[in-house]
């Protein structure tokens, strides 16, 4: 029998069964989130090119650009982060102090597709703008946990580190430090896993902890943990960065990740904005269930 044509590598098609998970598992986390008090927003797919370009350190190669036929320099979205940084940049006025909002998308990143990354894929975002307090962090990293909690994975914790533990650092070697556990420690540079070795939670990431225990009754090595090795790539973060792990380890492939970015918005707005946030990466976790 004849077949038709087949999808682009690292694109794919949703078969029923699979389509109905992912909206079982987005109906659940936005229920969580609203109870937060986050509100619904949509971006588009495509952005102009310069809008995304500079915000990813050396991730930005992945970034799909093309031309349209009027010659404007086009991009398909990379995240949800630097849209909502264009958004709010044009919409001041939803700073009441903060805007919180939670959006759900396709993302497009030309890599190499491996189990559970794929060239499109759906991000689930949260964040707030506008207070630089890091009770937003907790709360962002509370609903993150308390969320995945309510889809059953129940072995995951959120693994934490502050972006302020690498200053002095080159980005190369910060980069390096982040992928310790993907190279093997083996492979890894005997200063830079000394370094690793003797840093400890900065005072934002004790008091995040503790409103973390304290406001949202969750536990250190239960509910979350502190990562000496996380970085995370975008160059955008400033303070507190934070990772999903499915089974409470460091070396685990994240489920989501995020952190406070006060830099950002701030580069279309022409004036600081502080913003934290987080992202679901909805494919990986439908994979888990």
């Amino acid at each position: 029998m004849k077949k038709g044509p087949l999808t682009p590598k690292g694109f794919r098609d949703l078969e029923p069964s699979l389509a109905k998970k992912r909206r079982e598992v987005i109906g659940k986390i936005a229920t969580v989130l609203e109870d937060f008090g986050f509100v619904p927003l949509e971006t588009p797919t495509v952005e102009f090119a310069d809008t995304l370009k500079g915000k990813y350190g050396e991730e930005e190669k992945l970034i799909y650009e093309f031309t349209d036929r009027g010659g404007r320099k086009l991009a398909l979205r990379y995240d949800l982060t630097v849209p909502l940084a264009r958004f709010v940049a044009n919409n001041l006025n939803l700073l009441s102090p903060t805007f919180s909002r939670y959006q759900i998308g396709q993302i497009f990143r030309g890599e190499n597709p491996q189990k559970g990354r794929y060239r499109e894929s759906t991000q689930f975002d949260l964040d707030t703008v506008g207070s630089p307090d890091i009770a937003e962090d907790a709360k962002i990293i509370a609903a993150g946990i308390i969320a995945i909690r309510k889809l059953g994975l129940n072995d995951a914790q959120m693994a934490i580190n502050d972006r302020k533990n690498f200053e002095g650092l080159s980005i190369e070697d910060i980069r390096t430090i982040d992928k310790i556990y993907k190279v093997g420690k083996e492979n890894t540079e005997k200063r830079l896993l000394d370094f690793v070795d003797n840093v400890k939670p900065t005072d934002n990431l004790n008091k995040i902890f503790e409103a973390l225990e304290s406001k949202f009754g969750l536990k250190e090595q239960v509910d979350f943990f502190f990562d000496p090795t996380l970085a995370r790539g975008s160059d955008y973060y400033t303070g507190s960065i934070f990772e999903l792990k499915p089974n409470g380890k460091p070396s685990d492939q994240s489920i989501g990740g995020g952190g406070r970015y006060d830099n950002l918005i701030g580069m279309f707005a022409g004036r600081t904005i502080p913003a934290v946030g987080f992202s679901f990466g909805v494919d990986r976790i439908v994979e888990l269930l």
